[in-house]
């Protein structure tokens, strides 16, 4: 049966039950993404799924920065890492080995070989989805349509009903840092062909604890410049200080409050990096690790109401909406939290509003943070400062891991889970408003936290969860059980 109908958004379309958005305009595609990162991919994906008619714009390789330059190759010479440091401590398991050494060549191989099947595996569901996969720069222009340039200077122009922009973004740079020789952003340095004996990490972030930590377990010698006064400044403090104390175990130097003002490159190939009142620093290496900034550079946009900030970023309302009607912007392209997870989040909304399907905004104050530095960190919803700051009166609760057994046969002591609730009238526990986490594994723990969290379930929900003895996942039930005025091991 087809029957003509118009949407919510005043397209009229020409349907065929159950697939309502077959396109009858002048518009070509039902929707086109220009970008082929986290955000892109899972917008083109999601409506493909949903019947649409997709066309995907990339200028690079699809999986973007996050897979090819940035979260995934980073997490796979953090595993490496991991595997050296528990090898280098092989003995304390009765386990008898010859002093470890790194095979960096290896490292890269291997890295690359999880980058390469992981991109393959994406190019084929663009083939199995049907989704069209245009390879070049695209740019916005009016009338929702898209100019696709390839390298050798050819370009098409496609229209769409719907554009989705997911250009993502770029590691930020500063003064006196420019990229080469021995100073490196995240995208330089995963292509290192060794590791580096003495490297500056500029930057006290989640992206530069991640790199401090790798290279400081793979055997060089780390030093964090932060400007700010201390490092990881968005971390519930209890938790930062876990990370803190781990780190100046690994002889990670960790100075603050200091302000980097420039280099002068030395004769080896390595460089003096001039910082504070007059300091410096030889290495080997440098690692600007700063943040990223939004690459809007070659969306064009002439002709349309999309506005982007004085910081670049695309501006959108909840629903992920530009001012251009029926144009979308996702991930690290708008001013939200520069996490894969949140571009998917992101293209999902986008997607279902545009097809006039209920749909709710991504609420971001309680999106799942996770930060891979060893020891790992994660957590969902305000720190205890946070939530104090936003008026609650609250109970916490922590707990650490060297009571728990499983992380005691790991050897991995080190660490605490920190909750987070409201105080009830009764001044009980109520609502559970944060979950925080550092220690071994807890980015793969924190999914009944997350839940915690956004279901607004109340400690005495929590605590009837059965967690798994003897498991990680026990030093969250027992935090929990604390709250509720009773508890086994606390």
């Amino acid at each position: 049966m087809r029957e003509t109908a118009k949407s919510a958004n005043g397209w009229v379309r020409n349907c065929t039950k159950p697939l309502p958005y077959i396109d009858v305009s002048d518009a070509v595609y039902d929707l086109a993404v220009i970008g082929g990162g986290p955000g892109g991919y899972a917008a083109a994906f999601y409506a493909a799924s949903a019947g649409m008619k997709v066309a995907l714009v990339e200028k690079d390789t699809i999986g973007g920065t996050c897979l090819n330059r940035g979260c995934i190759p980073a997490k796979a010479f953090l595993e490496s890492a991991a595997v050296f440091r528990h090898v280098a401590h092989a003995k304390d398991f009765g386990v008898e080995t010859s002093a470890p050494a790194v095979n960096f060549a290896v490292t890269q191989a291997r890295k690359q070989s999880i980058v390469n099947g992981l991109v393959k595996g994406l190019t084929g569901l663009t083939k199995s989805k049907k989704v069209t996969y245009l390879l070049g720069s695209g740019s916005l222009g009016a009338g929702r349509t898209v100019t696709v340039r390839a390298a050798d200077g050819s370009s098409q122009t496609i229209s769409a009903a719907n554009v989705i922009l997911a250009a993502g973004s770029v590691p930020r740079t500063i003064p006196g840092f420019a990229p080469g020789g021995p100073v490196m952003t995240s995208d330089e340095v995963l292509a290192l062909d060794k590791v580096p004996s003495r490297i500056a990490v500029i930057g006290g972030g989640a992206i530069g604890c991640e790199f401090a930590s790798c290279f400081a377990d793979l055997g060089a010698s780390v030093t964090i410049l932060e400007g700010l006064p201390k490092i990881l400044p968005g971390l519930d403090p209890d938790v930062a200080n876990v990370v803190v104390k781990s780190f100046k175990k690994k002889n990670i130097d960790i100075k603050t409050g200091v302000k980097v003002s420039g280099h002068t490159p030395n004769k080896s190939g390595g460089t003096v990096v001039h910082f504070g009142e007059g300091e410096s620093l030889e290495v080997d290496a440098v690692v600007v690790s700063v943040g990223r900034r939004p690459y809007a550079d070659e969306l064009g946009l002439s002709g349309t109401k999309v506005k982007v900030s004085e910081r670049g970023f695309v501006e959108v309302d909840g629903y992920c909406r530009t001012g251009e009607p029926n144009v979308y912007a996702v991930g690290d392209l708008i001013a939200t939290p520069q996490l894969a997870h949140v571009a998917y989040a992101e293209a999902i909304v986008a997607v279902k509003h545009m097809r006039s399907e209920t749909v709710y905004p991504v609420m971001y104050d309680r999106v799942p943070w996770a930060i891979y530095c060893h020891p790992e960190v994660a957590w969902a919803g305000p720190s205890e400062e946070e939530a104090r700051a936003a008026g609650h009166d609250v109970v916490v609760a922590k707990h650490q891991f060297r009571a728990n057994s499983r992380a005691m046969i790991l050897g991995e002591p080190d660490g605490l889970v920190k909750i987070i609730a409201k105080k009830g009238r009764d001044g009980r526990a109520g609502q559970v408003l944060g979950v925080h986490m550092v220690g071994p594994w807890v980015t793969e723990q924190l999914s009944g936290g997350y839940l915690a969290v956004n279901w607004e379930a109340t400690v005495d929900e929590i605590a009837e969860f059965i967690q798994p003895h003897p498991s990680l996942t026990e030093l969250f039930g027992e935090t929990v059980l604390s709250l509720t005025g009773r508890s086994i091991n606390a």
